[in-house]
C-alpha cells in the first residue's frame, strides 16, 4: 500500500489534534479574566492535558494493533471535540475534565501514524516523510494561533471553541472513507491485557538508542511547550502585543517549525544522521530561549519575527528526525509500541514544563525567568545527545 494515502491523512489529523490543544492557550488572557484567575494557569491546564495524553500513548500502541490505526485516530479526534465542549462550561472542574479528553484523544495519534508510515516508508526516507507528517503539530498551532484569536473579535470564546470541535468531528467522518484500506492489517483478536501498559517502556529502556531518545525528547517538550504555551501571553503582558498580534506571532514560531521539520528532516537523511541533527536542534534551542530574554518593548518587529522563525525552527522542528529514529530503531513490527513508550518520557516533559516554566515566571515577575530556564534544559539536552553518540565499552 502506497503512503499516498497514509500520510497526508495523518498529516491532517495531527494538525487538527494539535489545533485542539492548542485553542485554549491560544485564548488564554481572556478566559483567565472570565473565570478570574491568572493567566499563568495555563501552564497547569497543558499540564492535564499531557497527563492523559502519557496515560493514553501507553495503551496506544497495542490499541493501534487491534483496532487500526484510522479508527483510534478517529477516536482520538471525537475525544478532543468533547473535551474542547467541555470547556465552554462555565466551571474550572469541567475545564480540567475537558482538558484530560483532550489528552486522551491527542495521546495516540502520534503512535497511530507511526504505525502507518512504519509499513508504508522505505527506511532512507523516514526522517523526511516522518518529518512531513509531524508538520501537523506546527500546522495545527499555527491555525490556532492565526484563527482563534480572529474569531475572538466577532464570536465569544466558547463559540470559537465550539467551531473548532467541530471540524474534529468533520475529520472523523471523512476518514472513515479510508478507514477499510488503511487499517487493513488490524487484529481484532489480539488481546490488550495485561503487558500492554508496562510493555512501551520496557521496550525503551531495554534498548539504548531508545532510552536515549526518550531522555532527548522529554528536554525538547520542555522547550516546545513552553514556548507555545505562554508566548503568547508573554508578548501581551511584557511586550504589549494586542492578542491578535501575538497570535500571529506564535503562527510564525510554528510556520518555523513546520519549515524546520521538514529541512531537518531532509538533511538528517542525506547527511547528518538523527543525533548529530538533533544535537544542532539542542544548539539553537538554546540561543534561541536566550535571545528571547533580551526581547523588550523597543526591540523592532521585524527582530522579534526574525528571532521567532528561527526559535520555532528548532524547537518545534525537531519531532520528525525523533519519531523516524524510534522507528527505525524499534523491533520488526514494533514501531506503534516503541513510538509510545518513548512518548511518555515525551508528554512527560510536557507535565513537568509549563508549569515549571509558569511557577519561574510568577516567582519572578517576569517570563524572562522561564525562557532562562529552557536555555539551561537545552544544553543539559545537548549533553545527553553527546553522551548517547559514544559507543558502549566491551
Amino acid at each position: 500500500m502506497s503512503n499516498w494515502f497514509a500520510l497526508p491523512l495523518t498529516l491532517v489529523i495531527q494538525a487538527m489534534v494539535s489545533m485542539a490543544l492548542l485553542t485554549l492557550p491560544v485564548m488564554a488572557p481572556v478566559i483567565a479574566q472570565d473565570f478570574q484567575v491568572s493567566p499563568a494557569l495555563v501552564g497547569v491546564y497543558v499540564a492535564i492535558t499531557y497527563a492523559g495524553a502519557m496515560v493514553a500513548s501507553l495503551t496506544g500502541g497495542a490499541a493501534v494493533k487491534r483496532l487500526g490505526a484510522i479508527r483510534i485516530s478517529q477516536v482520538g479526534l471525537m475525544l478532543c471535540a468533547l473535551g474542547l465542549l467541555l470547556c465552554t462550561l462555565p466551571w474550572i472542574g469541567t475545564v480540567a475534565l475537558g482538558a484530560v479528553c483532550i489528552g486522551l484523544g491527542y495521546g495516540p495519534i502520534t503512535p497511530a501514524s507511526s504505525h502507518l508510515l512504519a509499513r508504508t516508508t522505505p527506511k532512507h526516507q523516514m526522517s523526511l516523510v516522518f518529518s512531513l507528517k509531524q508538520t501537523g503539530v506546527p500546522l495545527g498551532s499555527l491555525l490556532a494561533g492565526a484563527i482563534v484569536p480572529t474569531l475572538l473579535l466577532g464570536l465569544p470564546w466558547q463559540v470559537c471553541m465550539a467551531v473548532v470541535a467541530g471540524v474534529c468531528v468533520g475529520c472523523a467522518a471523512i476518514s472513515q472513507i479510508l478507514r477499510d484500506k488503511l487499517d487493513e492489517d488490524r487484529q481484532p483478536n489480539l488481546t490488550t491485557q495485561g503487558v500492554s501498559w508496562i510493555q512501551p517502556i520496557r521496550l525503551v529502556l531495554a534498548h539504548r538508542a531508545l532510552a536515549s531518545m526518550a531522555a532527548c525528547s522529554f528536554m525538547f517538550s520542555m522547550v516546545q511547550l513552553s514556548l507555545t504555551t505562554y508566548l503568547v501571553t508573554f508578548l501581551h503582558d511584557d511586550l504589549a502585543y494586542g492578542l491578535v498580534a501575538a497570535g500571529l506571532a506564535l503562527s510564525v514560531t510554528q510556520f518555523g517549525g513546520m519549515a524546520g521539520r521538514i529541512l531537518w528532516g531532509y538533511v538528517a537523511d542525506r547527511w547528518l544522521g538523527a543525533s548529530r541533527m538533533l544535537l544542532i536542534l539542542a544548539a539553537m534551542m538554546a540561543l534561541g530561549a536566550l535571545a528571547t530574554t533580551t526581547l523588550s518593548h523597543d526591540t523592532p518587529k521585524s527582530v522579534v519575527i526574525a528571532l521567532l522563525l528561527a526559535f520555532g525552527a528548532s524547537a518545534i522542528g525537531w519531532n520528525g528526525v525523533y519519531l523516524a529514529e524510534v522507528a527505525k530503531r524499534a523491533p520488526e513490527g514494533m514501531a506503534s509500541v516503541a513510538t509510545g513508550g518513548t512518548l511518555v518520557f515525551t508528554f512527560f516533559g510536557v507535565v513537568v514544563g509549563p508549569p515549571v516554566f509558569g511557577a519561574l515566571s510568577a516567582l519572578f515577575g517576569t517570563y524572562r525567568a522561564g525562557f532562562t530556564a529552557l536555555v539551561v534544559v537545552a544544553c543539559v539536552c545537548g549533553c545527553v545527545l553527546i553522551w548517547s553518540q559514544r559507543k558502549p565499552r566491551a
